[in-house]
């Protein structure tokens, strides 16, 4: 599975601040079909109903740090769903959360980035995610 613009992505942190600027760098990539959640616990439901609409989200981009399910929930739970498991998953982490980066890639993370970050860093991941998959 390529990059394509039509790919459909879910940014989902609980400052809307940093939705915004992870929307407008996607945007600047080109890519359009985004939807944003709040928490790992209205993301779920959201990439379950998109995947029983027949329309899945391709790639899911997450905060690691979010009040009711952290990214890192979200990934684990994901990965429990043969459906979900290869979805292409991004986990946004503060510097303070580098340490826990193990965690997640023992979790199956596709790759990390640390805030903050530039449009330039982003692209890279997501070429190297898509790249790699």
């Amino acid at each position: 599975m390529g990059m394509k613009a039509s790919m459909k992505i879910i940014i989902i942190d609980d400052m809307s601040t940093m939705r915004k600027v992870i929307k407008n760098m996607l945007g600047q990539m080109g890519f359009k079909n985004i939807t944003e959640a709040d928490d790992g616990a209205t993301a779920l439901p959201k990439i379950e109903e998109a995947y029983k609409n027949g329309a899945p989200f391709e790639f899911i981009i997450s905060d690691w740090n979010m009040p009711k399910m952290s990214g890192l929930d979200l990934l684990k739970k994901l990965k429990e769903a043969d459906h979900f498991k290869n979805t292409p998953f991004l986990m946004v982490t503060a510097e303070a959360e580098q340490s826990n980066v193990v965690i997640a890639l023992k979790a199956g993370v596709s790759n990390f980035i640390v805030k903050p970050f530039s449009a330039v860093v982003l692209k890279e991941k997501i070429e190297k995610i898509f790249k790699d998959a």
